[in-house]
């Protein structure tokens, strides 16, 4: 089964550069953001070998937020090769997630 990803900021260019991801923008004092955890679970077990799901802790990676221009949480985006080609924000169900990122 898949994991969800957590990288740093100083890593996230790099990584992102090549393939489809879902990035949780998200923080442990956030009720929502709890809530989505166990979904992204689900999708990158059901995304597995298409797509990586990774978690960004916007309180550890303020400048990676303040890029992506986040001002609630969750935030959600899907990048292919390093572009976002779509974003989301709140809590969502696991099969637009999925489908979404299948769209890609």
């Amino acid at each position: 089964m898949a994991e969800v990803m957590h990288f740093t900021e100083e890593e996230f260019d790099e990584k992102t550069a090549k393939g489809v991801f879902l990035v949780d923008f998200w923080a442990e004092w956030c009720g929502p953001c709890r809530m989505l955890g166990p979904v992204l679970d689900q999708v990158a077990g059901e995304v597995e070998g298409k797509a990586t799901i990774v978690k960004i802790n916007v309180d550890e990676a303020q400048g990676l937020a303040k890029r992506f221009a986040v001002r609630s949480i969750p935030a959600l985006f899907i990048l292919k090769d390093g572009e976002i080609v779509k974003q989301f924000t709140g809590v969502q169900d696991k099969a637009k997630l999925v489908r979404e990122i299948e769209s890609v």
